[in-house]
């Protein structure tokens, strides 16, 4: 089924958001509940901090990586396809999970599927909303990618009463199910596919649109830098939140409640980030909520009160949340239509793998020094590089008038 022009910021469009938000609040659930249990899998399989952080390092790798094979399979046959097998594949990971007798296999189970399929519900999801619109195409990709923060907000909130009834393992089975009988009908929805000679067309139609002093490959691998290092500082309070407030004796309830309100101050930032981006441009808002976040970074390391940590995470989440779209939408303003999965995709594997080699250096940093002041000052340097990345690009962008097209 092809869409159509009038479908374009028509009321299809929206309907397509509606049902995109819900896949990737269900799809995402992989990326979150791994943070929690990993208290649980540390004590169960008898390893330290550093190696329970590998799962989670695992799914980023097998997200990023879904984030360019599945970007480029949508660029090529459209969205439903692709996603339906990354579904299939995400929930046969987290049933295969619940099964490990090993922190191996459990990391494996995690990379290989559960990682690949989640991918399907952010990069190449954002890609595929971001042809049917234009007016509000900033509204749209951040209200999609808020899907994967709903996603974080909800599932730390239900996995530990799961794991109370049913242990971890009985919880990882029960999602994984639920995964499968929730997205496949819900693909079903999103058959129809966009032409991209329309939505080329429909770009052409936007009176300002902007250009760079540099090439496409140029500004592509500067994306990439810029958002290796704003996610590398993004992990640490969002990957080590729930240990660390183990390590502070507030346990794991109190540090999965800072998960998600952090997450959900996440997506309000998102949300208002996408109006933001529509009036000032992708690269500006971007800016602005990498600078929010280095701050807000820097006030983790005196606060560690309960009260102050919960008042902190809402701040981190408020200020971070908008960044990672804010790269699709500089990718849309910047690069053609038909190349859209697979250069968002590019940018979100960099973003993926700064959270996961993050994840995991935070896990070392703790080893090495007992504490994560170190790790918070590591993730604030990163963020100085993201910060310098985006000022240059800044300085090579300006506005380009082109006229309505009949």
């Amino acid at each position: 089924m092809q869409g159509t022009a009038a479908d374009i910021d028509g009321q299809y469009a929206w309907y397509r958001l509606g049902i995109s938000i819900l896949l990737a609040t269900i799809g995402c659930a992989g990326m979150w509940i791994v943070v929690v249990v990993m208290p649980e899998v540390q004590a169960e399989f008898g390893i330290d901090r550093a190696q329970a952080s590998l799962p989670f390092t695992a799914t980023m790798i097998g997200f990023a990586a879904g984030n360019v094979i599945v970007g480029r399979a949508i660029d090529r046959m459209g969205y439903f396809l692709p996603a339906l097998v990354a579904s299939l594949t995400l929930s046969a990971g987290l049933i295969l999970a619940s099964l490990s007798t090993t922190s191996s296999q459990f990391s494996l189970a995690h990379g290989a599927l559960i990682g690949l399929g989640s991918s399907a519900m952010f990069g190449p999801l954002i890609a595929d909303i971001s042809h049917w619109f234009r007016k509000r195409r900033g509204v749209a990709v951040t209200a999609a990618a808020s899907g994967n923060y709903l996603s974080g907000a909800i599932w730390p909130i239900i996995m530990p009463h799961l794991m109370d009834a049913y242990g971890w393992r009985g919880a990882y089975a029960a999602i994984g199910v639920f995964c499968a009988v929730t997205m496949i009908p819900l693909l079903m929805l999103l058959r129809r596919r966009i032409d991209h000679n329309i939505a080329m067309t429909a770009a052409a139609q936007k009176q300002t649109q902007s250009i760079a002093a540099i090439s496409p490959r140029a500004l592509q691998a500067l994306l990439v830098v810029a958002g290796f290092g704003c996610c590398m500082a993004m992990s640490m309070p969002q990957v080590h939140i729930v240990a660390y407030c183990m390590d502070l004796g507030y346990g794991i309830a109190r540090g999965s409640e800072m998960l998600s309100l952090m997450l959900v101050g996440g997506v309000v930032s998102r949300l208002v980030s996408g109006v933001v981006a529509d009036r000032i441009g992708g690269i500006r808002t971007l800016l602005i909520g990498s600078v929010a976040q280095c701050l807000a970074l820097f006030a983790y390391i005196p606060f560690d009160g309960l009260a102050s940590l919960y008042i902190v995470s809402l701040i981190f989440g408020l200020s971070q949340g908008g960044i990672v779209p804010c790269y699709a939408i500089i990718v849309r303003e910047y690069m053609p239509p038909a190349e859209a999965g697979r250069r968002i995709g590019l940018v979100m594997m960099s973003t993926i793998i700064g959270m996961s080699v993050g994840g995991w250096m935070t896990g070392w940093i703790y080893v090495q020094t007992g504490s994560y002041t170190v790790a918070f000052l590591n993730g604030i340097a990163w963020n100085l590089v993201n910060i310098t990345a985006m000022l240059w690009m800044l300085s090579k962008s300006r506005p380009r008038q082109t006229p309505a097209l009949a």
